[in-house]
């Protein structure tokens, strides 16, 4: 006899209400994993590195943002409940980065971007649009996202400090995770998004990193 519970439309609604608040109220998003920075020491930056290292992890924790609304945009429209499944499952490891990312840019004194409910109302639309017309595309969707978030993170990580060390560790520990996603995401059966459509996502995504850097 299965035990797997099944929601009715109602209940994903109210669900995702409550997703939404926890993604965007400070510190509720509750880690399953402690934040690599932990163990790794304090230290010594000048007033201008801290500045812009917390202007990195803001752009950093808005996609973290902008990925809870699109998996929980696509979890709410997937047809099939492996996929729902799959996309509640990536959201929960997301909420670890949302966590560490903000409990790292308060450490340097700074604040999360304001514009972050904006973004994450984009990208639930755009994650239940992409849910709806198909869970392949809704698949690709994911795996094209997350190969742009590594690249960004891959940038962010040579634009460290070299003493950063807590910085360094949340950054690495996302680009493992964020690069799992996406090989899931294919493996799944996620469609290879041509290049201009992944050349697209790029400009939208340059577009929320210079407005969230300061802001």
């Amino acid at each position: 006899m299965s035990t797997r519970r099944h929601y009715s439309p109602a209940d994903r609604v109210l669900m995702q209400a409550d997703a939404a608040l926890r993604t965007l109220l400070p510190f509720s998003g509750q880690p399953q994993r402690p934040s690599p920075a932990i163990p790794k020491p304090d230290a010594e930056l000048t007033e201008a590195e801290s500045r812009h290292v917390a202007g990195l992890m803001r752009i950093n924790h808005t996609g973290e943002v902008c990925a809870q609304g699109l998996y929980q945009g696509q979890a709410l429209t997937a047809r099939r409940e492996e996929i729902r499944e799959a996309m509640d499952h990536a959201a929960d490891e997301e909420i670890d980065h949302l966590a560490w990312c903000e409990q790292r840019i308060h450490q340097l004194g700074s604040h999360t971007s304001v514009l972050n409910p904006l973004f994450y109302g984009l990208s639930f639309g755009i994650g239940a649009g992409a849910g709806l017309i198909s869970d392949r595309i809704s698949l690709g969707f994911v795996a094209a996202t997350e190969d742009q978030v590594c690249k960004h993170l891959d940038d962010h990580l040579g634009q460290l400090p070299p003493v950063d060390e807590k910085s360094r560790a949340i950054l690495e520990q996302m680009r493992l995770d964020e690069a799992h996603h996406a090989t899931a995401a294919l493996a799944a059966g996620g469609l290879r998004f041509p290049g201009p459509i992944k050349f697209g996502m790029s400009m939208l995504s340059k577009v929320m990193t210079k407005a969230t850097y300061r802001i």
